[in-house]
């Protein structure tokens, strides 16, 4: 058996120079009930040891490794990382679209592997449970002695320091970082045909008038220029429901859920400005500017509607978006061009965004259990510590310099081995060397979105939906505790559904307007109140991290 680690079940106090632990008997000041001994490393030693040293590791496949490899452990950062740290890994993956189940699975055995990559948000009373559970260990005081890499990064971004820690302080993951922030959040937005703009002698749209005036051009003036009124204006897919469209209720002051409004949370749909917002809506369905097929569109749909000329406009990402349908586009029409539309702005007077663009330290990371080995804790974290150094950086981030990644300057350049693969996609190739075209344990680098930005209206879409204004967002680093996650679940849920549901409703027109009055005093009645106050408590707790 497995010796197994206690967990310090109080609060860790973060400081400027040392991640410690509180008291753990009788209020005195105290440390992990496992003392960690010797000097700190500053920096991480290669080989990290001689000894032979393997790690049980668990996380989701990827459909982008799975092109070309079985495993992580094919992926040329990783198989690099093995030489220079002398630690091997064994690699477990459940089948792909399973992660959820299997994961649950796992946890739930008492022979778990050593590592587990996950999205801990995902888990059902979220990392706090895990670790009162015992399920994975608090890493404060390993990070401390043994990450010099992750704990430089903590001390020097407060927004890091803050985003990283639960309301008690304790650290459980090794992170998907971007410390860059804004970049590399402002990946996906709305897309528009910029070559259908030029033949109207049109400009961008930049506030919801310009939105109104241009969508109505699409529909009235043939843009596609085969003589029919054929084109789809706005189109995109909506899981059954109108909820894409929520993408324009900023531009009014009002998200489609719980935000920020005059200092206080609230909830946007209970908002008079969220009734402007669809009395807009209700108007641009009814003229036609809308798709309405919107609902039922699956990815097939929307590849047609674009790429057979029937769409104006629709909301994407940078790769998903412009470079996919660019690139499908260039040989049989090369006037086909597609660039981003920046956050409109409307009544309330600001391009304001529904995210928040200023997140640093992602829901994804990887977590000791309390399973691992105790005299193997401290080779694990220094080999999860080496992401985060120079080296590992440029390996998880760009894979091998000279094969996959150039350097010119302080920019990177892929080489045709990425972006000309004669059997991949250029992210697939990616994939196959590092980690940045996914999601992993490292700080993600903003010079990968340059290197792989190959058509202007890529960058263009990118520095336009980074300057939009994200204070209505709450803070994606909110934790709930246990009850607050429960009532969560059984109050704001069916909430969320029935706002959706009642959206599509009065837009399509299948519930007038005048029934507005109705609609709030139902969500009143559903409980959300207590939602509100859950997120007020929240946000409180985090601000004092």
């Amino acid at each position: 058996m497995k010796k197994k680690l206690m967990l310090i079940a109080c609060s860790t106090v973060l400081t400027a120079g040392t991640l410690t632990g509180c008291a753990d008997k009788g209020g005195e000041a105290g440390t992990n009930s496992t003392p960690i001994e010797g000097e700190k490393l500053t920096s991480i030693p290669l080989p990290i040891t001689k000894e032979p040293v393997t790690i049980e590791y668990w996380r989701a496949n990827d459909a982008k490794v799975t092109a070309s490899l079985q495993n992580f452990g094919g992926i040329a950062a990783y198989k690099k990382k093995e030489e220079l740290t002398g630690i091997q890994v064994k690699w477990t993956h459940p089948p792909l679209g399973q992660q959820k189940d299997q994961f649950n699975l796992l946890v739930a055995t008492n022979d778990m592997p050593d590592v587990i990559y996950y999205n801990w948000y995902d888990a059902v009373g979220g990392p706090e449970k895990m670790l009162a559970d015992g399920r994975i260990i608090r890493l404060n005081e390993y990070i401390d002695h043994y990450a010099p890499n992750l704990k430089k990064l903590i001390e020097s971004d407060p927004d890091i320091k803050k985003q990283i820690s639960l309301d008690d302080g304790t650290i459980y993951m090794f992170p998907y970082i971007r410390s860059e922030g804004r970049k590399l959040n402002a990946t996906a937005g709305q897309i528009i045909r910029k070559d259908w703009l030029d033949k109207l002698g049109l400009k961008v749209p930049t506030t919801i008038d310009e939105w109104y005036t241009v969508l109505k051009a699409f529909r009235e003036n043939d843009p596609n220029g085969n003589g029919k009124k054929d084109e789809l204006p706005y189109t995109g897919s909506s899981a059954g429901s109108l909820n894409r469209l929520h993408e324009f209720a900023p531009a009014f002051g009002v998200i489609g859920g719980l935000q920020f409004k005059d200092g206080k949370v609230v909830y946007g749909p209970l908002q008079p400005e969220y009734k402007t917002f669809l009395e807009t809506m209700v108007k641009w369905y009814g003229e036609g500017l809308i798709d309405p097929e919107i609902i039922t569109n699956d990815g097939k749909a929307i590849d047609y509607k674009i790429t057979n000329h029937l769409a104006g406009t629709f909301g994407a990402g940078v790769f998903s978006g412009i470079g996919k349908y660019m690139n499908l586009m260039k040989d049989t029409n090369p006037q086909f061009n597609l660039t981003g539309v920046p956050q409109p702005i409307g009544p309330a007077g600001k391009p304001y965004s529904k995210d928040d663009l200023d997140m640093k330290v992602l829901s994804y990371g990887e977590a000791i259990t309390s399973s691992a080995e105790e005299d193997k804790i401290k080779y694990i974290v220094q080999w999860m510590d080496f992401n985060y150094s120079p080296q590992g950086h440029e390996l998880f981030n760009f894979g091998i310099e000279g094969e996959s990644y150039t350097k010119e300057g302080d920019a990177v350049k892929f080489t045709d081995t990425i972006l000309k693969h004669p059997k991949l996609t250029y992210d697939q190739a990616l994939a196959s060397y590092a980690l940045s075209v996914m999601d992993g344990p490292m700080n993600q680098d903003g010079r990968y979105l340059d290197a792989l930005m190959s058509f202007p209206g890529q960058k263009e879409a990118n520095e336009a939906w980074m300057k939009a204004d994200d204070s209505l967002a709450l803070p994606t680093y909110l934790r709930f505790t246990e009850d607050e996650s429960r009532i969560r679940a059984s109050v704001l849920n069916p909430i969320t559904t029935y706002v959706n549901e009642m959206m599509t409703k009065f837009v399509t027109g299948k519930i007038p307007l005048s029934e507005y009055d109705k609609f709030t005093q139902t969500i009143q009645s559903m409980g959300i109140d207590q939602v509100v106050k859950i997120y007020e408590d929240a946000y409180a707790r985090s601000q004092k991290r």
